[in-house]
């Protein structure tokens, strides 16, 4: 005998062909109306094939839009997918739903995210169209390449000040040239004072004996390897971040101006806004 499910009362119902889905990190729960199948919820794993026969199944229901919660980021291949399809897909805030009254415990997540989508009370949330999301996801990997990189500039100088390597005392940044070829010359083994200060940068203001009176002094054989694994960190990050610099500004060439005015922003994470280069 068929399941009988009765029409649902209260608030009108404005999309008569919206479903939703409760987002998971293996499987995914997705809820239609109930007068579409003897099966309005059903379950699907996170693997693409699953969801590509989730969206096929949603579009032969005849649904026009689908609402899911920002769940991490695992609602983001599925909201691909059925925006492939031709599908009205909207982001909904988790508290948003959740602080419409009338919940009752014992109903689906999905069947109460579909109630309230097929009613017209979820906000969608913004989200670009896929250029904007390409740009997007290029600056926040550059940005989060700026931390990484300021956060191993920090190590470095804590690692100096083991050593007890007065560099930022006669030179305005430790990441500038002649900076970086002192830390580059201690990384590879170079422990002479004298050749260490003869590396100054012509632009350095300190004099080559100014450089030389920061020489550093340590009774443990192991404190200059304090430095290696930042400095080799920092020094992978750095083309790494020139790489999204370059491929953003390639697509996009109008922000190849913004993006090199950008490239000291990592210095100045780590030493402050007003450091110079050198």
């Amino acid at each position: 005998m068929p399941r009988l499910h009765s029409k649902p009362t209260g608030l009108p119902v404005v999309n008569d062909r919206a479903a939703a889905i409760d987002i998971g990190s293996r499987f995914h729960v997705v809820a239609v109306p109930p007068d579409l199948c003897d099966e309005p919820v059903q379950t699907f794993q996170a693997f693409t094939a699953d969801l590509q026969r989730m969206a096929d199944w949603l579009v032969s229901l005849g649904i026009k839009t689908v609402a899911m919660e920002s769940t991490g980021v695992y609602w983001i291949p599925a909201y691909e997918i059925l925006e492939a399809r031709g599908l009205e897909v909207i982001v909904a805030n988790a508290r948003e739903s959740r602080a419409v009254p009338g919940r009752k415990s014992d109903v689906n997540d999905a069947q109460w995210l579909q109630r309230l989508h097929a009613c017209g009370l979820l906000r969608p949330s913004f989200r670009p169209n896929g250029d904007i999301a390409a740009l997007r996801a290029y600056l926040r990997l550059r940005e989060r390449h700026l931390d990484y990189a300021a956060a191993h500039i920090q190590h470095m100088q804590k690692a100096l000040t083991f050593m007890n390597l007065q560099l930022h005392h006669v030179v305005t940044d430790v990441t500038g040239a002649t900076g970086m070829r002192i830390i580059r010359a201690i990384v590879a083994g170079e422990r002479d004072p004298g050749v260490l200060a003869a590396m100054r940068d012509r632009n350095c203001k300190s004099s080559v004996e100014t450089i030389r009176a920061a020489r550093w002094e340590t009774t443990c054989p192991n404190t200059p390897s304090r430095c290696n694994r930042p400095w080799h960190c920092m020094t992978s990050i750095r083309p790494a971040s020139t790489n999204a610099m370059h491929r953003s500004s390639a697509r996009w060439p109008c922000l190849l101006p913004t993006s090199l005015s950008r490239e000291s922003h990592w210095r100045r994470r780590a030493t402050g806004p007003n450091s110079p280069t050198r």
